[in-house]
């Protein structure tokens, strides 16, 4: 069974000495915490907020330089309202924050300074320490905000269409992640240190398919990400429950892919969740996915069970 840990909290980068106090909140990138961030609805912009943002894109358009190098324009960021209305303060997740506002991000970063006067100055120094992320090509859309003295721009690019759109059956999305993982059993592949030959393909088993979806949505249900399940279980429990006689069991999980193929390509680059889909001892499978209640958050849950027949 691939152990799988949680993601820990973000730890701000100490800063070296600027004119301002400057702060990035460092990004998660497909695989955002179930822990609840910091959303508040606030009042109009103060002044100057939108023209960061404004300022920004003018940026990214003509920027000149970046860390002393020459650096390439960038296409403008579509302004986002909801990317303007959060609070993202120390150690808040941004991806959290925004899915409670109602924006779900693939990927999402806010970058901040303290003590520019100006929308102008504001930039200068967020230019100057973050030049990089302000310029980055992967994000489609932003918001800025100020309170106090304090500007922050928050950079993102919206979640794609949740697998419940292209794949209105689960069993259509486990057939696809069957298929990624008996291609990738065809070839020799190394899982970290370990080195694996080519396997025979496995086969699909509807019983561990529906372990695989019973773990996926209740994972989906009650916000967790574990292969112990809130009631006790472990996937042998629930294999076992399903109705599946095993000699033996390994599971895979992942969250935030947004499609089969994402999911597999996922556990192809972790070792130990490689070294389950190349193990040559499992000889089935099932797999499915779930999707949290609040579809909103676009926050999808995937189990893959392996298992070998008594």
């Amino acid at each position: 069974m691939a152990a799988t840990s949680r993601p820990s909290p973000i730890t701000l980068p100490t800063m070296p000495t600027l004119p301002y106090r400057a702060r990035c909140a460092l990004p998660l990138l497909f695989s955002l915490a179930a822990w609840p961030g910091v959303a508040t609805a606030v009042p109009a912009p103060a002044y100057g907020a939108e023209q960061l943002a404004t300022l920004v894109n003018a940026y990214r358009l003509a920027p000149g330089s970046c860390m002393g190098r020459s650096a390439a324009p960038a296409r403008a960021l579509a302004p986002h309202p909801a990317l303007a209305r959060v609070r993202i303060g120390p150690a808040t997740f941004t991806e959290v924050a925004l899915e409670q506002a109602g924006y779900a991000a693939e990927r999402a970063v806010s970058v901040s300074v303290n003590g520019p006067q100006t929308p102008a100055d504001a930039l200068a120094v967020l230019q100057q320490k973050y030049c990089s992320t302000l310029l980055d090509t992967r994000f489609s859309a932003i918001g800025s905000y100020r309170e106090g003295n304090e500007w922050t721009v928050i950079l993102a690019r919206p979640a794609p269409p949740l697998p419940s759109d292209s794949y209105p059956d689960w069993h259509d999305a486990g057939q696809a992640i069957l298929a990624g993982v008996n291609a990738a059993r065809a070839s020799a592949r190394s899982c970290g240190t370990q080195q694996f030959g080519p396997a025979p393909p496995v086969s699909w088993n509807p019983q561990l398919g529906e372990a695989a979806l019973a773990h996926s949505r209740d994972m989906a249900a009650r916000r967790y990400f574990s292969h112990r399940a809130r009631d006790g279980t472990q996937p042998a429990d629930r294999a076992t429950r399903a109705g599946y006689a095993w000699q033996r069991v390994g599971e895979n999980i992942a969250f935030g892919q947004s499609t089969p193929g994402e999911a597999v390509a996922g556990w192809l680059d972790s070792p130990g969740h490689c070294a389950n889909i190349m193990n040559p001892g499992f000889t089935e499978m099932g797999a499915a996915y779930g999707v949290s209640a609040d579809k909103r958050s676009g926050i999808v849950y995937w189990t893959q069970v392996f298992g070998r027949p008594r």
